[in-house]
This record gives C-alpha cells, sequence and structure tokens, in this order.
C-alpha cells in the first residue's frame, strides 16, 4: 500500500475513533456522568470545656487517634473541689432547717391544737350566753363580750392553721423534699458536673488535628480549644455538571477512585442530593437584585452536589479534604454498569502517575 493511501486510512481511522469516542461522552455524560470534583467530608467539632480554668494536662498529641472517653486535656479542679464541699455543707445544713421545720410543724400542731379547744369552749360559752340573754336573765355586754371573745379565738385558729400551712409548703410531701434540701441537691448535682467537666474526653472515636494547646492556657467556658474530626462521620461529596445528572435516581450507585489509594476503587450509594448553590442565594437585605454579567458565547456548566456513603469503613490514608473521582451508573443496565468500571478503573490507575 502506498505510503499516500496507508495515511489517508490511519487519517480515516483516527477520525472515525475521535467521533465514536465524542459520541459516547456525549451519551456517556447522561447516563454514566463521571467527575474529578469529589472530596471526602467530615463533621469537624470543635472542642470547648463547659468550665473555665487553667490547663493542668493536655493528654493528647497533634494528630493523635482517640476514642470515645478518652481524656483530651484536663483543667484545673480545685476550685470546683472546693464548691462541692461548699454544696455538701448545704446539703447538710438544709437537713437541719428541715428538721427544725419539722419541729416548728409539731409546734404548729400543738397550737392549732390549743387554739381549736380555745374556740370551742368560747363557742359554747357563747351559746350559753345566748339562750340566757333570750331569757333576759343576763345584760346584752355581757353577751357582746363572750362573742368578741369567740371571734378572737376563731381568728387565732385560722392564723394557727395558716402557718401550719406556710411549713407544709416549705416540707413537701415526704422527708428530705423540702425547699432548702432539694435547692441544695441541686447545687450539688452541679457542682459534681462541674468538677467531672474539668476532664474533656473525646464525644466520639476520631482525631484531634491542629492541636494548639499546652499546659498553662487559660480555658473558658464554652471558648473553642481543640479541631476534633470524627472519623465514624466521613462520606464523599462529588460536584456533577447539573445536565449529567438530570436522570440519576435512587436506583444508581457510585464507583470512587481515592487520589491516596491509586489503583483501588470503592463502591459508594447516594445518599442525597443538593438543593441548591450558593450562587442563588438571596437574603432579605434591602438591597436591589444583583444581575451578573457573562459576555462570553458559552458560559461554565452550573454544577451540583450528590453526596454518597458507604458501608465500608473509608481506607486510614484518607482525611477530610481528600481528593476523589466518581461515576454513577444505574445499577440495571449492564452495558452502562461495565462501562463505569472501565471509567473509574482507567482513572484510578492514572492516579499512579498524577
Amino acid at each position: 500500500m502506498p505510503a499516500e493511501h496507508q495515511f489517508k486510512h490511519w487519517m480515516r481511522s483516527l477520525v472515525i475513533l475521535f467521533v465514536v469516542l465524542f459520541l459516547y461522552i456525549i451519551v456517556a455524560d447522561r447516563h454514566a456522568p463521571f467527575t474529578t470534583e469529589g472530596r471526602v467530608q467530615g463533621y469537624v467539632v470543635q472542642v470547648a470545656p463547659e468550665v473555665s480554668g487553667k490547663v493542668m494536662s493536655v493528654a493528647v498529641d497533634n494528630n493523635q487517634k482517640v476514642k470515645k472517653g478518652d481524656l483530651l486535656f484536663g483543667i484545673d479542679d480545685r476550685k470546683y473541689q472546693i464548691a462541692l464541699e461548699q454544696a455538701q455543707l448545704a446539703l447538710q445544713s438544709a437537713y437541719e432547717k428541715e428538721a427544725t421545720l419539722y419541729s416548728q410543724r409539731e409546734a404548729a400542731l400543738a397550737n392549732i391544737t390549743r387554739a381549736k379547744a380555745t374556740y370551742d369552749n368560747a363557742h359554747r360559752e357563747y351559746q350559753r350566753l345566748a339562750t340566757l340573754s333570750k331569757q333576759k336573765v343576763i345584760s346584752q355586754s355581757n353577751l357582746d363580750a363572750a362573742l368578741a371573745k369567740k371571734q378572737v379565738s376563731l381568728a387565732t385558729l385560722k392564723a394557727e392553721q395558716q402557718a401550719l400551712n406556710v411549713i407544709d409548703a416549705q416540707l413537701g410531701k415526704t422527708k428530705g423534699q423540702s425547699t432548702p434540701v432539694r435547692i441544695a441537691k441541686n447545687g450539688i448535682e452541679k457542682a459534681q458536673l462541674d468538677l467531672m467537666n474539668t476532664q474533656v474526653i473525646a464525644p466520639s472515636d476520631g482525631v484531634v488535628t491542629n492541636l494548639q494547646l499546652d499546659v498553662g492556657a487559660m480555658a473558658n467556658a464554652n471558648m473553642p480549644l481543640l479541631t476534633f474530626v470524627p472519623t465514624t462521620s466521613m462520606w464523599v461529596a462529588a460536584d456533577f455538571r447539573e445536565k449529567s445528572v438530570a436522570k440519576v435516581t435512587s436506583d444508581y450507585h457510585a464507583l470512587v477512585a481515592f487520589d491516596a489509594e491509586p489503583g483501588k476503587v470503592y463502591d459508594f450509594v447516594i445518599a442525597s442530593r443538593d438543593y441548591g448553590v450558593a450562587a442563588a442565594q438571596q437574603l432579605p437585605n434591602g438591597a436591589l437584585t444583583k444581575v451578573e454579567t457573562n459576555n462570553r458565547w458559552v458560559r461554565d456548566a452550573q454544577r451540583t452536589r450528590i453526596n454518597l456513603t458507604s458501608d465500608e469503613m473509608l481506607p486510614p490514608s484518607l482525611f477530610v479534604g481528600s481528593r476523589a473521582s466518581i461515576v454513577l451508573y444505574p445499577q440495571q443496565s449492564t452495558f452502562w454498569t461495565l462501562m463505569a468500571n472501565i471509567q473509574i478503573q482507567l482513572a484510578s490507575w492514572l492516579h499512579v502517575i498524577y
């Protein structure tokens, strides 16, 4: 074959191959979308103490992995121990006050009994004198004096009953439920909680990173001192062109290749899809609408975020922000499943080079 014909043959083959690849990319972008804009996401917890004081010990190093409940750092607990002792003394004093209240209650009951007896006697005396007054045996002044004595004794009885009600309200229904005792018990619980919070522990399994804390630093309540990344709550966020994922449903699965793990592919499922981007967010600030100006003939495609999760534990080499390549595919389609596997395997092996 002459060289000219051979050249034309190769050029024709290359053009056909280019057209086929171009058409495949257009079709595959709608059925098995691929992106290199993927990152490992994770919750970042700012660990803040619940009490204030000087940091006396730091039990972790930078980028150290910890288990849930492991000690992170300790705060000087001397003033909180004193506060607990004061709360215990306050409880003891409250019990003594409660005992005094019970004694006062017994005295109030005795006063009520005495006042009731006085009232009953005055009431009977008044009734007798009222009968004699009708018979014109005694004067009206004697009857009036008896009535006054009856009314005074009744008022005294009611006052003693009210005094008993006041004591009962403070005592509560049972022993140990008086108002002073309950207040003191709450004080002890708070003092114990404050003392326990001087030991700051890991909220879950994770990694302490960007450690900038040392002994002697002042810790203020609710002010973050440590950056903590839970390892049990990491996922992959992938940004696709919006037209690429227009047909993506819950039947789609994902294959992920991490830059840090070249040659390996991991199975993921679609957990959710974001329904908005920051560029379209409007703020009720009283300002006029800001109109975007774009003089390009072909503007950049809008991207939307797909969140992926996996039942498998992510490799320990990954961290929040690790890059990844992702391909989505319909699980019920054998052809697109095969093509997705080929694409992601090629991308994974290319990570060996770059």
